[in-house]
């Protein structure tokens, strides 16, 4: 059997696992067991939250505040009000609105669930009742609201615990997250919060990920670990999307209790962007199994705080990453060393077991490292220039029109950037061989060009650009084992650097390259040469698995920063390679023929977003 064939099923295999792995889970009807969330008893009250716009000052606003006091006194939660000022900031935002914020204030809802023992550290439970002008807030945060409610109803059914569970349904989080600085900044039971659980929502889908947590969160990711496993449909979550998000200017009101040393966790779902901030933000066009999974996580984690004998406390910060969704492995910063140095050994072994067989020389090796460069910078040009047929970036956009726009072409531009990816992962497959070098140097150039016009000279495009002009004149590995250890050998340096740099974000290239490393220690051991079929099935197996976790991250991560770096799939796809590359076959010309198709239709997908979402003049109103 040619090892050609087996590229295509691994291929497969490793995208239905990413397609898996990004599945959410059944929703939950009414009849599901009291002491299990429900994302249909929670859709109750998102229809009634939801049911129009209720930002700050309206009518709608009152309306919603009534029937959550309504709710909680039936919970048994004794609910009070508090009432703020408004900073200079929500006053300026309503202002763009054309509300009047003269006599306006915030106004938290604030309940208790009692515990047996009310002198322990409490849990706090926090979600915002607000929404923006214009947009029914059917996932931000009228979800939110409901899971909590349900989450307290089932905690109720499971019976007694030792904590006491403070909800606070927030005010004004639209705004400047003014309700949470308000009760933080002074309410009584403030200073009796142990640990939090905040839920968010950018958009009306997909599952729900715990993206934030806690200075010194080794023990708060240990405790969700455990919560995941008993949730429905498991969690998505990782170090990397915290890490990243530490770095943006975004905040949400779990900001203000972390920045006060409180633990806890950050939960939101962000698929479906069309309807962030949107009028489309209704209960009927809300995902309910992003509900039952957001709820579940919650219930869950919630269970294992509110029962436990003493909360997580702040100290060393953990490495975490769920596999495909289902399970979350929580290690160290340190374990990264250990799995680094399992890699090197199993690279160095297949170096010594290979011997000196033809072909397997460091100069071959070190064409197929600068072949994975070649790649990366190639693909990242690529998908600059796919993703700028979808209009300007969002750091150009000139108005809140236009981002929101954007946002609801993500999809779009999603599956542009991937086709464009996988166009120069067809050419640096073997496809690159059948270009001239000049002709091939000058697509780089000319891919270059529509990049620029859309997001101005941006230094990432401009290096990758000149990265891979340079690159497209040094001639690439010959044979399939030199391109292979190649691929390894730059995968394992990413992996140190960024174990040096930033450790939390280590695990994206370690994990790949220690799984890759293991099947080519085994194939060079058991088959050499590249001939059985068994060791062809093994590297399928492998790297199937392999790319198809690589892949599982792909959408979360295009959804939370591809607008403006569509690039990040090459880094993920160069993993992903890397594992499938001693797969390759040997037609150059007709894979170069399917690259240029693919990133034809790479351009026609993003496009096709500017008609399918073109900028439209209420969602200008809402920014």
């Amino acid at each position: 059997m040619p090892r050609w064939i087996w590229l295509p099923v691994a291929l497969g295999v490793a995208l239905a696992l990413a397609v898996f792995a990004n599945l959410t889970p059944a929703p939950r009807e009414l009849d599901a067991p009291a002491t299990a969330f429900s994302a249909e008893r929670a859709m109750a009250d998102v229809r009634a939250i939801a049911a129009e716009p209720h930002p700050v000052g309206s009518a709608a606003h009152a309306r919603v505040m009534d029937h959550l006091l309504t709710r909680m006194t039936a919970l048994g939660l004794s609910p009070t009000t508090q009432t703020g000022v408004l900073s200079p900031a929500a006053v300026r935002r309503l202002e763009r609105w054309d509300v009047d914020a003269t006599g306006l204030g915030v106004v938290n809802l604030i309940g208790v669930l009692p515990g047996t023992r009310p002198d322990l550290p409490a849990l706090l439970l926090m979600a915002h009742h607000d929404s923006v002008a214009g947009s029914p807030g059917a996932a931000d945060d009228a979800t939110g609201v409901a899971a909590i409610l349900e989450t307290v109803r089932a905690l109720q059914a499971r019976g007694p615990r030792a904590r006491d569970v403070i909800v606070l349904i927030t005010d004004a989080e639209e705004l400047n997250l003014d309700g949470a600085r308000a009760f933080f900044g002074g309410h009584p039971l403030r200073d009796r919060v142990g640990a939090v659980i905040n839920l968010e929502a950018r958009g009306g889908g997909g599952r729900a990920m715990m993206f934030e947590t806690g200075k010194g969160n080794a023990a708060t990711v240990g405790v969700f670990a455990r919560a995941a496993a008993r949730a429905d449909g498991g969690a998505t979550t990782n170090a990397l999307a915290a890490f990243v998000y530490e770095l943006m200017p975004n905040g949400s009101d779990f900001t203000v209790p972390r920045d006060r040393g409180v633990q806890g966790v950050n939960l939101a779902f962000i698929g479906r962007p069309e309807q962030y901030h949107t009028p489309l933000s209704t209960p009927a066009n809300l995902d309910r199994g992003s509900v039952q999974h957001i709820g579940s996580q919650t219930l869950e984690t919630a269970t294992l705080l509110a029962t436990a004998d003493a909360l997580p406390q702040a100290g060393p910060d953990a490495v975490w990453a769920d596999l495909f969704g289902r399970v979350v492995i929580v290690t160290s910063p340190t374990t990264g060393w250990i799995v680094l140095g399992l890699a090197a050994l199993l690279i160095g072994f297949v170096g010594v077991a290979l011997g000196r067989r033809a072909g397997v020389r460091r100069g071959e090796i070190g064409r197929g490292a600068l072949d994975g460069l070649w790649f990366l910078s190639v693909a990242v040009v690529a998908a600059h220039a796919v993703r700028a047929f979808g209009g300007p970036s969002a750091a150009r956009a000139d108005s809140a029109e236009t981002y929101y726009a954007l946002l609801a072409r993500l999809p779009w531009l999603e599956a542009g950037a991937a086709l464009a990816v996988l166009a120069v992962a067809l050419l640096a497959l073997g496809g690159r061989a059948a270009l001239d070098r000049r002709l091939t140097a000058g697509l780089v150039v000319l891919l270059t060009l529509p990049g620029l016009a859309a997001e101005g000279a941006n230094p990432l495009l401009l290096g990758a650009a000149a990265l891979g002009v340079g690159l497209s004149f040094v001639a690439g590995a010959r044979g399939a084992w030199p391109a292979w250890l190649g691929l390894l050998g730059l995968g394992w340096l990413l992996a140190l650097m960024t174990q040096i740099a930033a450790p939390a974000t280590a695990f994206l290239f370690a994990w790949p390259v220690l799984a890759t490393a293991v099947a080519a220690a085994v194939v060079a051991r058991f088959d050499p040469g590249l001939e059985r079929t068994w060791g062809s099935a093994a590297v399928a197996a492998i790297g199937a698995v392999t790319a198809g976790w690589v892949l599982s991250l792909a959408h979360p991560v295009f959804l939370g920063i591809g607008m403006d770096l569509p690039g990040v799939l090459a880094v993920l796809a160069l993993l992903a390679l890397t594992a499938l590359r001693p797969l390759a076959g040997r037609s150059a010309r007709a894979l170069a023929v399917a690259a240029g198709v693919v990133l034809l239709l790479g351009a026609v997908a993003s496009f096709w977003g500017t008609q399918a979402q073109p900028a439209r003049a209420e969602a200008a109103r809402i920014g």
